[in-house]
């Protein structure tokens, strides 16, 4: 427990005895505060600045969690913030009588019953043959060769985890989500799928000691591992999660929540089709529904009465947000490259358009005006489909085409129009003009060269 300040070891000693919600063990990894009712109660939370966002149920008997609850928004509420509970669970909506908001379902397994889910699904067992086929072989880590900074093993999980992150879309996030498969090492079952040797994909497996069961998460694997790894992780997971079993109990074993699944409010159904372009929710949920769960549980956002749903909502993104959305938002919008592809591609069509619909007087001749309006045309195109499917060739083409694209134009408003400038208008017209491809270029070399720099 040399991890654990005295703090975590408190919330610890409670964890065990009352951590049922799926996700409570990651209340242990950094980032969160802690509220005590008393000695077998706790409340682990965000402050975003206007909230206490809490992770999950209270950790108390379930009993109390209703007069646990009240007291925590009592003493939020003393301190000028709101208060929400996400990613709480049936049992606890059915006795704090708050405004509950679904917000997704989480697929759940009988350990003991998956070998029959494997059976029943051929494309899983397929994934399966595949990823043996290739010589992913996965095992079980002994805790020893992960706890030293120094242990290759160590090294190499360190590095898949940053290379990661380093191509994922988003901005890294906190909360419930954050990358942290190093914390209590002791107490987690990792799981390493290894290919000749090398490290292409692991799993973690948190306890949920109070089910007793097991949260699946951190899920990753190396860009170049073969088909069917991810699969094969959590066929060993499985099998390791029902060899744990005690006395008659098949641990339940859970992926996590599935963002946004389900019947949830249209307000949230229209931030799944927005937020597709950020984060895969349908992908998400069908790659967890092709494993077979036994079933998918509803999980909700808990928050009191009389406090706005929208307020609430946009405390929960700040807490994943790290406590600032914007900034969380244009570090998204520098990572790229999806997201910053597919915006240029949508500015690059009314921007084309206005192209061919200005003055003549702005360009040499006429030739150079549909010039340039065909080859924005062909650029847009371009951007669109690597927006669609990324290719490090056509990458390559077309941050060239841009930086082309940002010297022409920067030549031909110097000699052309900078000497005909008219007013206001067209100086910021001409402003325009040059900024516009040269920014673009900079945002899509950066999101190239991020995307392909080393570990």
């Amino acid at each position: 427990m040399a991890q654990l300040d005295p703090e975590r070891r408190r919330v610890l000693s409670v964890l065990r005895r009352h951590g049922w919600n799926a996700t409570s063990f990651q209340v242990l990894e950094p980032g969160f505060r802690y509220w005590f009712a008393d000695e077998d109660a706790c409340v682990a939370y965000v402050d975003t600045g206007r909230a206490w966002v809490a992770a999950g149920a209270p950790l108390t008997d379930p009993a109390r969690l209703a007069a646990v609850a009240e007291r925590f928004r009592a003493a939020a509420q003393g301190r000028g913030r709101r208060v929400a509970f996400f990613g709480v669970e049936e049992r606890m909506v059915q006795v704090v009588p708050w405004p509950a908001l679904l917000v997704g379902e989480q697929p759940e397994w009988e350990a003991d019953l998956w070998p029959e889910s494997v059976r029943a699904s051929r494309g899983l067992r397929e994934q399966l043959r595949r990823a043996r086929a290739k010589g992913v072989t996965v095992r079980t880590s002994a805790g020893a060769e992960l706890v030293s900074p120094d242990a290759p093993l160590r090294r190499q999980l360190e590095t898949l985890v940053a290379l990661w992150l380093r191509r994922h879309e988003m901005a890294p996030m906190g909360f419930l989500v954050q990358v942290d498969p190093l914390t209590l090492l002791e107490e987690h079952r990792v799981h390493l799928a290894e290919q000749d040797g090398r490290l292409v994909g692991f799993l973690s497996a948190a306890p949920i000691f109070a089910r007793p069961g097991w949260l699946l998460q951190n899920l990753i694997r190396a860009p170049d591992a073969p088909n069917g790894t991810t699969e094969l992780l959590v066929d060993h997971a499985m099998r390791d999660a029902a060899g744990q079993s005690k006395e008659d109990a098949s641990p339940m074993v859970t992926l996590g929540l599935a963002p946004l699944a389900g019947q949830v409010v249209p307000a949230l159904r229209l931030a799944r089709t927005a937020g597709s372009v950020l984060f895969d929710f349908e992908g998400l949920r069908a790659f967890k529904a092709r494993l077979r769960p036994a079933r998918w549980s509803p999980i909700f956002l808990l928050y009191p009465a009389g406090q706005g749903a929208a307020d609430t909502v946009v405390d929960v993104l700040q807490a994943f947000a790290r406590g600032r959305i914007l900034r969380f938002g244009v570090r998204t919008l520098l990572r790229g490259p999806t997201i910053v592809v597919r915006l240029l591609a949508a500015l690059l069509v009314p921007w084309t358009v206005l192209l061919a619909l200005v003055d003549a007087w702005h360009f040499p001749a006429a030739w150079v005006r549909w010039a340039w309006v065909g080859f924005d045309v062909v650029l847009a195109a371009a951007l669109f489909r690597l927006g669609w499917r990324w290719s490090d060739r056509l990458s390559r083409v077309v941050v060239a085409a841009v930086g082309l694209d940002a010297a022409l134009t920067l030549a031909e408003v110097l000699a052309w129009n900078v000497p005909r400038l008219r007013g206001a208008a067209d100086a910021v017209t001409a402003l325009v003009a040059v900024s516009a491809p040269a920014l673009a270029f900079v945002i899509l070399w950066r999101a190239r060269v991020r995307r392909h720099a080393p570990p």
